[in-house]
């Protein structure tokens, strides 16, 4: 199974669009799958009930975090270099879906969606891919 049918398979037993993103990469950061399942769960419907930025993205964003951070608690040097990759991811996500937040890729308002949440989780797949080499 590649990493878009796992995390569609994970949104589909009921993971929000963050965890599915994030816990499709569990084993390629090192941490374990239930410690992400539970720090993205209030990321999923684009935090605030789909007023934020969508769940895919932040959860290819916190795998970002754990790919990159040095850990060091009392002098972090690699913030700087995580935001940029952040940012990266940020640029590709919404080159491929139109948006980043949640209500507008739902088109919640306009009744028009530009991404549903399966191919937003596919393509936060993706950026995960294209940024973090996972």
């Amino acid at each position: 199974m590649d990493k878009k049918e796992l995390a569609i398979a994970k949104h589909d037993i009921k993971f929000n669009c963050a965890q599915a993103v994030a816990c499709a990469f569990a084993e390629e950061v090192g941490v374990d799958e239930k410690v992400l399942f539970t720090a993205m769960e209030g990321f999923g419907f684009g935090m605030g009930g789909a007023e934020g930025t969508c769940g895919a993205l932040s959860g290819a964003i916190a795998l970002a975090g754990f790919k990159n951070s040095d850990g060091n608690l009392t002098d972090p040097g690699t913030k700087a270099e995580t935001y940029k990759l952040s940012k990266e991811m940020v640029t590709k996500f919404t080159e491929k879906c139109g948006s980043t937040v949640c209500k507008e890729l739902k088109g919640l308002e306009t009744g028009t969606p530009l991404c549903s949440c399966p191919d937003c989780i596919c393509k936060g797949v993706e950026v995960v891919q294209e940024v973090l080499g996972l």
